[in-house]
């Protein structure tokens, strides 16, 4: 059988049986009808324009996008042009990086204050290094919490491998002593760290969830960032442990009468597995993103 029949075959064969599984359900609390969340597409391994990307994620059913901050006047404004005539919402990614600390720090506070004039409606942080110092890694966070209350851009640290937030104890302690930090929880990431679904730190991921105002809904496991393909019925494990987190995320925000931002983030290779000696992707990367989408939808919308 040829590999694109067979992955065909595969996925309609688990169609029925994953159909049956609780996160396909709406969690045991009430959805009030007025409780929003905003539905972001990624152009992570996307190939084409800003044009082609907004398009294609209006056809699908997002609600808006999130890419990297432009840089160029020009960037700028194919991303704007291009926001507006598809009628998306849009937060920006901003980050910096290098092993000098000083310019490392410079370099991001230059990206963000270009990033907050265009208005977006989050920016979320690739912050700092794991290997800074506690107090190093504090001045990202200090300095993003002074530029959201000057502007009323929100802004979040992303929870991400290599970065301030790569580890679930680490990040306690900056929670704790940061009261103006807020998240994006991207958990896949500290279930790679950590080589596990996170059981013997619940206290831990509950503090973490308290603080969550966006979502990157990729899902990890014990050894890597990224399942292979959330239809799949070998990830169930994985699969429901991430959303009884999002559960708890969403069932927060309907308590505060808050609004909610996510982004479905799987990635193309090398997060996403391949053939060996091919590089060939083992799924696609856009129907995986819309799969993740829709189990949003039904989950957490009316």
């Amino acid at each position: 059988m040829k590999r694109r029949t067979f992955l065909a075959t595969s996925a309609a064969a688990s169609g029925a049986w994953f159909a049956n599984l609780p996160f396909y359900e709406k969690p045991t609390y009430e959805i009030p009808s007025n409780f929003y969340i905003a539905i972001l597409a990624t152009n992570w391994g996307f190939q084409g324009s800003a044009d082609d990307f907004c398009k294609k994620a209006k056809e699908s059913g997002y609600d808006g996008i999130e890419v990297w901050a432009p840089t160029s006047l020009k960037a700028a404004e194919e991303w704007i042009n291009a926001i507006k005539k598809y009628g998306l919402v849009y937060g920006f990614l901003v980050g910096s990086d290098g092993n000098n600390y000083s310019k490392h720090l410079e370099d991001f506070k230059n990206y963000l204050l270009s990033a907050v004039r265009y208005q977006p409606m989050f920016i979320n942080c690739h912050s700092g290094k794991d290997y800074f110092s506690f107090e190093q890694n504090k001045a990202f966070i200090d300095f993003t919490a002074w530029v959201s209350q000057d502007t009323g851009v929100p802004i979040y640290h992303e929870t991400h491998r290599a970065r301030i937030l790569y580890a679930a104890h680490i990040s306690k302690t900056f929670i704790e002593k940061s009261p103006d930090l807020r998240l994006t929880l991207d958990i896949s990431h500290w279930c790679n760290v950590h080589a596990s679904l996170l059981e013997d730190q619940a206290e831990t991921v509950d503090l973490a969830l308290t603080r969550t105002d966006h979502v990157h809904a990729r899902i990890g496991h014990e050894q890597s960032p990224q399942i292979t393909d959330p239809r799949a019925p070998e990830w169930q494990k994985a699969v429901a442990a991430h959303f009884a987190w999002w559960d708890k995320v969403v069932a927060s925000k309907i308590k505060q009468g808050k609004s909610l931002t996510m982004t479905a983030e799987f990635g193309p290779p090398s997060y996403m597995a391949t053939v060996p000696f091919t590089n060939q992707p083992l799924a696609n990367l856009w129907d995986v993103n819309v799969h993740v989408m829709e189990l949003w939808r039904k989950r957490y919308q009316q």
